[in-house]
């Protein structure tokens, strides 16, 4: 088994009920669950003008290589009418493979780790929430890149609102 962390953000639609959707298909059969973060609700970063997100990252265990975990993430994306038509516009769901174990690629299908994930305050706290001794492989501990981000996040662009009244849940017998 291979630990491997997914982001999940929505900002479209009902998105809590949407990510909740997410957590429950990607679960189906394989991989098994770890953790699921808390819910942050962040503003958009890059991209057209848009509303803000919903954000959580889920930890699993799998036993599936990265192009199906890929694969599986893509497919639970298009099951909530994800549509790819302005790059880093509104969607109904966006699913990142974020890191696979310690594996390292450059293939264009699938960057290992992800590479925008240090930089990123709406993946590293959840990350870190999730799972508090996480590291990004070749970064470094999940922590000090959260730290590293917010001291560097002087105009607050990357500020997170912790959404308690939001938690996501994992499957029952999962």
């Amino acid at each position: 088994m291979t630990r491997a962390v997914l982001a999940l953000g929505s900002n479209l639609g009902d998105r809590r009920a949407t990510l909740q959707g997410a957590v429950d298909t990607l679960l189906t059969g394989e991989p098994s669950p770890v953790a699921v973060s808390p819910v942050y609700e962040t503003a958009p970063v890059g991209g057209p003008e848009q509303g803000p997100y919903l954000n959580a990252v889920l930890v699993v265990d799998t036993g599936e290589g990265p192009r199906e975990l890929l694969r599986r993430a893509q497919a639970a994306e298009r099951a909530f009418a994800r549509q790819r038509k302005v790059r880093w516009g509104p969607r109904t769901l966006d699913v990142d493979v974020i890191a696979f174990g310690g594996e390292r690629s450059d293939d264009p299908e699938l960057i290992l780790p992800h590479p925008r994930a240090h930089l990123r305050a709406f993946v590293l706290r959840p990350w870190l929430d999730a799972d508090p001794g996480a590291v990004l492989p070749g970064r470094g501990p999940v922590a000090d890149l959260l730290a590293a981000v917010e001291a560097a996040d002087t105009a607050g662009e990357q500020e997170l609102r912790r959404r308690d009244d939001l938690a996501l849940r994992l499957p029952e017998g999962a």
